[in-house]
């Protein structure tokens, strides 16, 4: 039976605005010690806005770790106390310039778990309507309306290759996008 590993020492690296920095050291089942680094972090929300059963919003930004222009959903970081559905309904309106009148949460999944502690909430969001564009004073984004099937063929062409993304788009592909009460 598996066990879970014990904390034998605990230290923090460096703390920042987002994340943190850890290098512990565990006991392992065997007994034997090993280190783990890792990353905490408060989590993010994201949301593919879905403006009619063909149509939906992407964001084309500027991603410096990867120094790459990604396309993908809607997202932010959740801040200190934040729920995943206030922080997908604030960035909605930052990003797009719209809210949704129907929000589905789709689910919750870890892009990494072996390094990090980061948890992304997704959810789709429907019925949009207009609403005023907040920008934050460091994004810079371009938005993009394109048909739901070329957002999928660009998974497929290895066009779009941002994981929530990915995962929102095939998600609504395999389990919602024919629901007749949408």
């Amino acid at each position: 039976m598996l066990k879970k590993e014990k904390t034998l020492k605990k230290a923090k690296i460096y703390s920042g605005k987002i994340v943190n920095f850890y290098c512990d050291t565990v006991k392992l089942q065997n007994g034997k010690k090993a280190i783990r680094e890792y990353i905490t972090h408060r989590g993010a929300a994201a949301i593919l806005p879905v403006l009619d059963r063909n149509k939906i919003i992407l964001i084309r930004q500027y991603r410096y770790p990867v120094k790459k222009f990604m396309l993908e959903i809607p997202a932010g970081k959740l801040d200190r106390n934040e729920t995943p559905l206030s922080c997908i309904k604030r960035e909605l309106i930052e990003e797009t310039g719209f809210k949704a009148g129907r929000i589905i949460y789709l689910l919750t999944y870890f892009p990494s778990c072996a390094i990090s502690t980061e948890a992304i909430h997704l959810f789709a969001g429907l019925n949009l309507k207009p609403a005023k564009m907040k920008k934050d004073e460091d994004e810079f984004l371009e938005k993009i309306i394109l048909p739901f099937g070329k957002a999928l063929k660009m998974v497929k062409d290895k066009k779009i290759t941002d994981s929530k993304t990915i995962i929102a788009l095939l998600y609504w592909k395999a389990f919602l996008q024919d629901l007749k009460s949408l």
